[in-house]
């Protein structure tokens, strides 16, 4: 008997596993795969599952579906997404000429090569959903008349300089927790975010280790538009500030989530999308992407890194041009 969850979850993964379309691996179609990409929503064979473990957790989080011990929540976001055909309509939506799908037999750089375009470089969305978020090593000369076509075609583009844009992000500092201490008893707190050549700070909150902030800062996001940086630092008079501890912040599973869906004001509230928490990155917990009254929000508590102490908790909320 398997510990550590309900049989009743065990169960609807176990189904889910043994639908026609699960039944052989996302990304080859190698029969019987027994591990899946628990944020991702797929059941992969164990060639694949090396490949997807090499992309990190921040992208997919990889769990044997007989060996390892599944959240309540990972199940669930299992189910919502349905599983391979329900995920391949959406990530192999467009593949261009001259791209091939592995086989169960391809070789390892082949497998590599496609699994990263699709999941890491999200190359085979259709065109009015692809995110860029890097380089692909499969980027084919049709490829790249797609893409050139999207971005000559797009209403929706911003330009500064040679940075397109592709949304704008609203991001809330709420507040932090615990701080630690870089004056004699207590710390002067603020927050700068940066994301791309964009840098915003909040106020200074004066000898408070719990701050509370509930300021609400716009940043554009650029094409290639990486992780978002976040630094907390102690505000001193007469010598340089001192920091208080920093995080690295995903938004890959916020937009590709909102990229996804459209226009969230169709949808009643639901989620859609999930950060999950691994030792790779500061959640303190998974962080849900939600449709709640049409917007697309993202709700978060970070540990701050390289620091003794302190908690940020933050809200991110997708905007896109058109809006």
């Amino acid at each position: 008997m398997e510990l550590g969850r309900p049989a009743s979850s065990r169960r609807k993964l176990k189904d889910l596993l043994l639908k026609k379309d699960n039944r052989n691996c996302a990304d080859c179609n190698a029969p019987d795969p027994k591990w899946a990409s628990a944020n991702i929503g797929v059941f992969v064979c164990l060639k694949c599952c090396g490949v997807h473990r090499s992309l990190g957790t921040h992208i997919s989080k990889v769990l044997s579906v007989t060996l390892d011990d599944w959240s309540e929540d990972e199940i669930d976001a299992m189910m919502e997404v349905g599983g391979n055909a329900s995920a391949n309509s959406i990530y192999e939506a467009y593949i261009p000429d001259g791209v091939t799908k592995p086989g169960p037999d391809a070789g390892h750089e082949q497998r590599s090569n496609f699994i990263r375009s699709k999941y890491e470089f999200q190359e085979f969305l259709k065109p009015s959903l692809r995110i860029i978020s890097g380089k692909s090593s499969l980027e084919s000369s049709s490829t790249k008349s797609a893409i050139d076509s999207f971005r000559s075609t797009s209403g929706t583009e911003r330009q500064e300089g040679m940075v397109e844009f592709i949304g704008l992000l609203k991001v809330k500092v709420i507040k932090g927790t615990d701080l630690a201490i870089r004056d004699i008893k207590s710390s002067d707190p603020y927050v700068i975010l940066s994301l791309g050549q964009q840098t915003v700070q909040t106020s200074v909150v004066s000898s408070n280790l719990n701050p509370v902030w509930n300021e609400e800062y716009m940043l554009s996001v650029p094409e290639h538009y990486g992780q978002m940086k976040l630094k907390v630092f102690d505000h001193d008079t007469f010598s340089s500030d001192d920091i208080m501890g920093e995080a690295d912040i995903d938004l890959q599973s916020l937009i590709t989530s909102a990229m996804a869906f459209g226009d969230a004001g169709m949808f009643g509230d639901m989620q859609i999308g999930k950060w999950l928490k691994s030792d790779d990155n500061a959640l303190i917990e998974d962080s849900t992407v939600n449709i709640i009254d049409g917007k697309v929000k993202q709700m978060m508590s970070l540990k701050l890194q390289n620091v003794e102490s302190g908690e940020l908790d933050l809200e991110l909320e997708w905007i896109p041009l058109d809006q």
